[in-house]
């Protein structure tokens, strides 16, 4: 399912035929679409109120499966199709009427959705004579205009008076839900959050799926835990990790038990899809986000000699946004100096490949980040460092508790890495991300050898002791 507020794509694929069928699929402007199906489905000399209230509940039943990737999360290749049996007419470069493209051409970003909820309404409609249904009845629209309903009105006799329509919805090019690259025990963002949201709700119909008792947006043992047992219980390969056939079938499945894509609806809360994070970091902005993707170019800048380094201060100025273009011209992506998620994920992949590069050595000066958050619950060699580090940086702070190296990340150890946050003047999470481990990394290394021994140099910036 698509993350985020609906939008008017600016294409959309169609199958022509069942979607079991070997028929051709085409790829049309969605306003060409529109028209094509109206003009298909309802007659140009019905009353203008009709025509309008007809062309609601097209534009919406087609967002909706986009919205809901109600073909797509099926492991199908477009849509929406062309047959009346699964969707609405579509007759390939037939002729378009002009009654009906001026109302389009007026209406065309607008969609019904119930109020409260989020996706575009399962505007199922029939044409009321040879037909019934639930739905819209097209030919009843017909007698209702000729009554003086209004479009609104008419919509409203069909679908409640729950139902509210959306104006102007932003258009821009419709893009996969699943990100690109697969999401794993220790990665934060909002596709996290949305994975997390669908499973605790897809569990309310499979008790077996453990709750995840925090929606936060990091993928953590819990967030783990629920993914191993859908893939079980779906008959997915059990990794914990969630690939692209593990996003689109939890997509179906949180689909299916909501019932996004029927008239019956249970819908998507706002808070549902509200965002964590933010969708594009970019020049004037600051805060933690901000002090990650530094660190990161940091790192890569040490290892990759066309990548600008940059001070990690927590504030996207103009050094922050030429690290970025220069990231982003040497990984062939577009020199925008902003990160949105495809920039964002190259530079997950790139400082992975860092990581893998660098031999893990516990004996060594200090380590890299792993590229993993780390927080309560999480276990590894990784924490067992974290907590070694944290001790040792008692011993010249005590106000920051010594922890016992178990490699288990348990209340002491949130305790500790508090203490650490608020003493440097940051939030106090107990959460280590990138940023965090850096500054952690770098009092140790400055308390232990007097000098910055990490495996690269972040120039300009040292943290310091006297905060």
């Amino acid at each position: 399912m698509l993350t985020g507020e609906p939008y008017i794509p600016e294409t959309i694929t169609v199958h022509l035929g069942p979607p079991n069928s070997n028929a051709q699929n085409v790829t049309v402007d969605f306003m060409t679409y529109i028209k094509n199906v109206a003009s298909s489905e309802i007659y140009p000399t019905w009353p203008e109120s009709s025509l309008r209230a007809n062309v609601y509940a097209i534009t919406s039943f087609a967002l909706n499966r986009i919205y809901t990737e109600w073909y797509r999360s099926r492991g199908y290749d477009f849509d929406i199709t062309s047959s009346t049996q699964y969707d609405q007419k579509f007759i390939n470069n037939r002729e378009i009427f002009d009654s009906i493209s001026i109302i389009v051409d007026d209406i065309f970003s607008n969609y019904v959705r119930r109020q409260g909820s989020i996706e575009p309404l399962f505007t199922a409609f029939c044409n009321g004579t040879t037909v019934t249904c639930d739905g819209l009845s097209q030919w009843g629209t017909v007698s209702l205009a000729e009554r003086g309903y209004t479009p609104y009105e008419i919509l409203k006799y069909y679908y409640g008076d729950d139902i509210e329509i959306v104006r102007n919805a932003p258009v821009r090019t419709r893009t996969p839900s699943y990100p690109g690259i697969e999401q794993q025990e220790g990665m934060a963002g909002n596709d996290i959050k949305t994975l997390q949201i669908q499973l605790n709700r897809i569990s309310r119909n499979y008790p077996a799926i453990p709750k995840i008792n925090q929606t936060d947006g990091i993928f953590g043992a819990y967030t783990r835990e629920a993914v191993l047992k859908f893939q079980e219980i779906f008959n997915l390969q059990q990794t914990g990790i969630v690939d692209e056939a593990t996003w689109y079938k939890i997509a179906y499945i949180y689909t299916s038990v909501k019932r996004l894509a029927e008239l019956g609806s249970e819908g998507v809360s706002f808070e549902d899809t509200e965002k964590k994070f933010a969708n594009e970091l970019k020049i004037g902005m600051q805060g933690f986000e901000i002090r990650e993707i530094q660190y990161y170019l940091s790192v890569i800048g040490a290892y990759y000699d066309a990548i600008l380094p940059v001070d990690i201060t927590g504030y996207f100025g103009e050094e922050t946004e030429q690290s970025v273009k220069s990231f982003q011209q040497v990984f062939g992506l577009p020199q925008t100096g902003i990160v949105d998620r495809q920039t964002w994920n190259d530079l997950y992949r790139a400082y992975a490949g860092i990581v893998e590069s660098v031999p893990f050595d516990d004996e060594s000066s200090v380590i890299l980040y792993p590229g993993t958050i780390l927080k309560e619950g999480s276990s590894s060699d990784y924490v067992r460092i974290l907590q070694q580090y944290l001790s040792y940086i008692n011993q010249t702070y005590p106000d920051i508790p010594a922890v016992n190296n178990t490699g288990y990340f348990g209340p002491l150890t949130r305790q500790s890495v508090m203490a650490f946050q608020r003493r440097y003047g940051l939030a106090p999470t107990g959460i280590v991300n990138g940023a965090l481990w850096n500054d952690i990394t770098g009092l140790y290394s400055d308390l232990r050898y007097g000098m910055d021994k990490r495996p690269y140099q972040s120039p300009g910036y040292t943290i310091s002791s006297e905060n």
